[in-house]
């Protein structure tokens, strides 16, 4: 943030005081983030708009997970779809994350980019749905590209009016959720619309951006042979920009977090894909000549 800005903050009373409310905000996996806890809505409002400010869920530092190298994944509150095999709903709200000035974030990326260059990662940004807060996001990775930083982002897609192609060309990789191949399968999964993420995919290629397209597997829900050869059809049509096929099979490891958020968990019993499954759909991508992980 520049020494000018000002912001004008909550007084005490204006606050949550629980305990729960305090390791949520103050916590939260962001130890070291100085972080405008208060602001006032109008100045949230500003701030995000600008981009001084960032609502972020949590950050870590990991390798081999989402983007090459070691990288430093940041993930941003809030998102517009509703997945029903989402691991992190704790992530949907953007009113949940905690502020993180830009400068920052930008300062923690700095502290990292030794190790960064020497391992070929970077900075990845993930959710929830990083392009909810494309000003922040996108400066960021600007001032990465300035350091030489590999750039990230991890995203469905789905808000593809959000970034300017200019904002396009500071991301080095996308991992793009492929989250179904027709219509009537993408908004039973997400409650969103599938044409998005393909335009996003295809603005990708243009500006010769690489692309890793992520999959899920979840059988009875995305595993049908129509559905996967529409998701390969449409793998395809990014033609050089896409470097491979991540197919996840779907797994349990986020439901906890809907018990405790007392969320309906639509997956409450559903069985992860087998290894015939898996290998039927692996051999579809393949046969559309798409390298598969």
């Amino acid at each position: 943030m520049s020494e000018t800005t000002q912001f004008r903050t909550t007084t005490r009373h204006m606050l949550k005081e629980s305990k729960e409310y305090a390791s949520q905000t103050l916590m939260g996996g962001l130890s070291g983030f100085e972080s405008p806890i208060g602001l006032d809505r109008r100045d949230r409002i500003k701030a995000l708009c600008s981009g001084d400010v960032g609502f972020v869920h949590s950050w870590d530092i990991n390798t081999s997970v989402d983007g090459p190298g070691t990288r430093m994944t940041v993930f941003m509150s809030g998102c517009p779809l509703r997945c029903q095999y989402c691991q992190n709903p704790d992530t949907w709200k953007m009113r949940d994350g905690q502020p993180v000035y830009l400068d920052a974030m930008i300062k923690k990326v700095d502290r990292y980019k030794d190790l960064f260059k020497a391992t070929g990662g970077g900075i990845t940004f993930s959710g929830g749905e990083s392009m909810m807060q494309p000003a922040f996001v996108s400066r960021v990775f600007r001032a990465a590209k300035e350091m030489g930083v590999h750039t990230c982002l991890d995203t469905s897609g789905f808000l593809n009016a959000n970034y300017t192609d200019e904002m396009i060309d500071d991301i080095d990789l996308c991992l793009l959720d492929v989250k179904s191949g027709n219509e009537e399968t993408y908004k039973e999964v997400t409650g969103g619309t599938l044409a998005p993420t393909i335009e996003f995919g295809h603005r990708l290629r243009d500006r010769g951006k690489k692309i890793w397209v992520r999959f899920v597997l979840v059988p009875g829900l995305t595993d049908s042979e129509e559905n996967v050869d529409e998701v390969a059809r449409i793998c395809k049509s990014f033609g050089d920009a896409l470097e491979h096929v991540d197919v996840l099979g779907f797994h349990q490891l986020g439901r906890p977090k809907w018990h405790e958020m007392r969320i309906p968990y639509p997956l409450e019993n559903q069985k992860g894909p087998s290894a015939k499954l898996r290998e039927r759909v692996a051999n579809q991508f393949k046969d559309y000549g798409l390298t598969v992980y």
